[in-house]
């Protein structure tokens, strides 16, 4: 099983917005304050979202839109 969470930029915040439906009910909305550390955020919420249940091997985050990376 594959978690696929929908990830777009925070215009208020300027950190990230991470969310995934629940196919069963409910879901998951959480946020990072950087792109970096949006994985470990999410990573986070799903131990806790599953600790009655293993957490799936996989998840995928997938951009409304590309990211931009400013280099300079």
């Amino acid at each position: 099983m594959r978690i696929r969470f929908k990830v777009a930029a925070c215009a208020e915040t300027g950190g990230y917005v991470a969310l995934w439906d629940d196919p069963e009910g409910s879901g998951i909305t959480t946020q990072g304050d950087t792109f970096a550390g949006l994985d470990g955020v999410v990573l986070d919420t799903l131990q806790g979202y599953f600790a009655d249940h293993r957490t799936p091997p996989e998840v995928q985050l997938h951009f409304n839109e590309d990211p931009l990376l400013a280099l300079s």
